[in-house]
């Protein structure tokens, strides 16, 4: 029998809320890679559900775009198109399972040692790094790749300028419920200085209807692009420890043991694998949502569950889509400076919290060529296929791991 409070007003505008703490990130992803926002709700909210199904119903917590694909996205819809980047996302959703398995088969002992934190930190600084050019361009008023000047850049700058010292503010000195959306807050500020400059174009808006089915897109598979994405999932898979990690000492639930590591990355990739089928970027477990959690003290699962009906029926609205695409490109490039700066620290966290000498030879090897080859853009293979950016970086990071003796062997 169903309870009651599942369908409480209370439960369902407290869902409501933590879309509104998750909305600016969740919509970050798609605008940023080209993808549709209102798919990435609609994804987002079908893969929370799925999570929510594989779980049991026992985490209260919320699925969302994940910043740590966002330039291996772009990537891939450069060389072999949204379809094929699609097939690929799925494939990687598939590698999460894989290590779901491994996880519940061997432990998350194993799952460390293939992807120690020498490994995995360097790889999380070069998916943040690599994409530096890009937001700096965008924050001008450049395309992503700088080719064209899509705003002036005398008016560009300071509305970047301007969208990325609201969210610094609202991230630092930002208190309760204010300080989980410092990205909402850049972006509505940034787009109210160009309102106020007249640079928004409303030609999307008014041509849209309000309700009509979102632009989904149907996955289509090339060998190129799977195998471009597949060790993607590796970095946003361990991220997933840490925020599992951190959700449970918020509830004082080992939701490692109960439902157990294996059930949640299982989530993950169900999810991931369900967005792509649609056209949305991949989903993972949000740790905007984790804040808002803590701040509210609200541990029931079922308020999330109603977040992701919400997120569902919002990506049937096309004119709020068709808004979200007229946000103006150095609005987005100012944010971006801080997120990919951000990604990149949590990287470099990673390694120093690791506790392991950088300087050692091995360690020094690994770490080294990780962030050379990442950030110089090193590719290897031709134009059929090859292989550059995360992709490379966490094959290379695993078989030096695996290659290279540690200190005790070397001696």
């Amino acid at each position: 029998m169903v309870n009651n409070a599942t369908f409480s007003i209370k439960t369902i505008l407290t869902g409501a809320q933590m879309l509104f703490v998750a909305f600016g990130a969740l919509v970050l992803v798609p605008l940023l890679t080209g993808l549709d926002p209102n798919v990435a709700l609609f994804t987002a909210g079908i893969g929370t559900l799925l999570f929510h199904v594989v779980t049991k119903g026992q985490v209260p917590i919320f699925l969302a775009s994940s910043f740590a694909f966002i330039a291996p996205i772009i990537a891939c819809v450069q060389l072999w198109g949204v379809p094929a980047t699609m097939g690929g996302l799925m494939a990687a959703g598939f590698a999460y399972m894989a290590l779901s398995l491994l996880v519940k088969l061997k432990g998350v002992a194993t799952l460390h040692k293939i992807l120690p934190p020498v490994v995995v930190g360097p790889v999380i600084m070069v998916i943040g790094l690599a994409l530096a050019p890009v937001a700096v361009n965008m924050a001008m008023g450049k395309s992503g790749d700088g080719s064209v000047q899509l705003i002036a850049y005398d008016q560009a700058i300071w509305i970047a300028a301007f969208s990325l010292l609201v969210t610094l503010v609202f991230a630092v000195w930002g208190k309760g419920v204010f300080k989980l959306i410092p990205i909402l807050a850049g972006v509505i500020a940034g787009y109210s200085l160009s309102l106020y400059l007249g640079i928004v174009q409303f030609d999307a808006v008014t041509n849209a209807q309000w309700i009509a089915m979102p632009a989904f897109t149907w996955p289509e598979f090339k060998w190129q692009a799977v195998l471009f994405m597949v060790p993607v999932a590796i970095a946003p898979a361990i991220e997933h420890i840490g925020d599992m990690m951190a959700i449970s000492q918020v509830t004082n639930k080992d939701y490692l043991k109960k439902p157990g590591l294996h059930r949640t990355l299982f989530g993950d990739g169900l999810a991931t694998t369900a967005a792509s089928l649609f056209g949305g970027p991949p989903n993972t477990t949000y740790s905007e949502v984790t804040g808002a959690v803590m701040l509210t003290r609200n541990f029931n699962p079922k308020v999330m569950m109603w977040t992701a009906i919400i997120a569902i029926i919002l990506a049937f609205v096309a004119k709020m889509g068709a808004g979200l695409q007229t946000i103006p490109v150095p609005v987005m490039g100012g944010i971006m400076i801080l997120l990919f700066g951000s990604i990149a620290v949590v990287g470099l966290n990673s390694l120093v919290k690791c506790g392991e000498d950088l300087t050692a030879p091995r360690n020094l090897s690994i770490v080294a060529l990780i962030l050379v080859c990442g950030i110089g853009g090193m590719h290897i293979g031709g134009s059929e296929f090859s292989l550059q950016g995360v992709s490379l970086c966490a094959i290379l990071g695993i078989v030096l791991n695996l290659v290279l003796p540690k200190a005790d062997e070397a001696t």
